[in-house]
């Protein structure tokens, strides 16, 4: 027996997930979502993951890509989260701030963090597709609070933490 779709979502929301935005090189131009689904998975290789809704219309345009984006968001770019959360919208339209980066991977300016990844494998999991990507490539930019999914909202999240990298 499972539990409720409503229920698991209402639980669910109490536990703070990450903020990234996810881009690759669509048929049609750089294509891009908001996701709270990321995760590492391994060191030793350098593993990723996400996961997208078969109702995602981002997951049309990049189902086949080879190269990903992954940008770890600060608090400072909320309005960049909710751009790219919201379908039927050009997301890298103006204002959004974006260059073309390895693999020709579309990667957002002023992120505290980048990571250009290779599909590594790709499974149908319930009504989510999730993709396990290999690090290529990553950046590190300026120190910023970070930012966090919870409760249905977007929300700060402060680290007394010096990074160790």
């Amino acid at each position: 027996m499972t539990v409720a779709e409503t229920a698991l979502r209402s639980v669910l929301r109490a536990h703070p997930s990450g903020v990234a935005v996810l881009t690759a090189r669509g048929p049609a131009g750089p294509a891009g979502v908001t996701i709270t689904s990321f995760t590492s998975l391994s060191a030793r290789p350098a593993l990723v993951s996400f996961a997208l809704a078969d109702t995602s219309s981002t997951w049309e345009l990049i189902q086949d890509a080879e190269w990903f984006g992954v940008q770890l968001l600060g608090a400072h770019q909320t309005d960049l989260a909710e751009r790219f959360a919201t379908p039927g919208t050009d997301r890298f339209a103006p204002p959004t701030a974006w260059h073309t980066g390895p693999h020709g991977v579309p990667l957002l300016d002023d992120c505290p963090g980048w990571l250009v990844c290779a599909r590594h494998d790709r499974f149908r999991v319930g009504d989510h597709h999730l993709v396990v990507a290999a690090v290529e490539h990553v950046r590190e930019g300026e120190a910023a609070t970070g930012l966090v999914h919870l409760h249905g909202g977007l929300r700060p999240v402060e680290s007394t933490i010096v990074s160790r990298i």
